[in-house]
């Protein structure tokens, strides 16, 4: 199985260990993308107008920190990607705490999409950064039509024969989608909280139940050893760990998408 995840914009404040070495990253083939976009990225925000730069970044004066952060990426100590994302859904998932047989589950199959490095795994090396799918860098352009174009080979190669469970938001999900027989094995998740009303239960998308649920989810089926083939095993393997979940109707060539209810974190 292969489970793809979005980054967190909080992130480690610092990485502890060795420079940053783009050949020693998974997924080999994304190598020269990587250095481009990160080339990109650091002279961008080492560049002397910091207003261009916050701006190509989505980022506002009071984040100015973060384009010195990036600046020095290229020679930043690392850490594991999996330390280095600290948002709502990291913390949920507390791959620290996981048992060591869902560890190695993690490190083999969880994927996190990113605007700067395309795709990496939770053991892969590499600086905090900040690089959001939605920057535009001079030279590479919105980063989201630039993975469109590089990563589609990475994540076929990666995805296998399992089931793919894809997680991401949508700016990151728009860099690939699965297509033919390998979509027919992906399931996406949409989480909805369900509240009661004068009028009825009202079900919407509520951001911190989205990534919360998300991460416990993952931290679940790893726990418990899940390693469905098919679209169809994985919505099982949910069920079976109590998640109420809503079947959308099956399109041939696409993935199957279902909605997790959830009432409380």
């Amino acid at each position: 199985m292969l489970i793809l995840l979005p980054p967190s914009e909080g992130k480690a404040d610092a990485g502890t260990g060795r420079r940053l070495d783009l050949a020693r990253l998974s997924l080999p083939e994304l190598t020269p993308a990587r250095a481009e976009v990160l080339a990109a990225l650091v002279g961008l925000c080492a560049g002397p107008d910091e207003a261009v730069a916050l701006a190509a970044l989505g980022l506002t004066p009071g984040l100015a920190g973060e384009l010195r952060r990036n600046a020095r990426l290229e020679r930043a100590a690392t850490t594991e990607a999996g330390r280095v994302y600290t948002g709502v859904l990291y913390e949920a998932l507390d791959l620290v705490t996981l048992p060591p047989a869902a560890q190695r589950a993690a490190r083999r199959s969880v994927l996190v999409s990113s605007g700067l490095w395309g795709a990496v795994r939770l053991t892969d090396r590499i600086p905090p950064y900040r690089c959001p799918i939605g920057a535009r860098l001079p030279g590479v352009g919105a980063l989201s039509a630039y993975w469109r174009r590089a990563l589609a080979p990475a994540m076929e190669s990666a995805a296998g024969g399992g089931a793919v469970l894809d997680l991401r938001s949508g700016a990151y999900a728009a860099t690939w989608a699965p297509r033919g027989e390998l979509a027919e094995r992906t399931v996406t998740v949409r989480v909805l909280h369900e509240r009661d009303t004068p009028d009825g239960p009202v079900r919407s998308v509520v951001s911190h139940f989205n990534k919360a649920t998300k991460g416990r989810l993952v931290r679940e089926l790893l726990t418990a050893g899940a390693l469905p083939r098919r679209a169809g095993e994985l919505v099982t393997a949910l069920r079976d760990l109590k998640y109420p979940v809503v079947e959308h109707p099956a399109t041939a060539g696409r993935p199957r998408s279902v909605d997790i209810v959830v009432t409380q974190l």
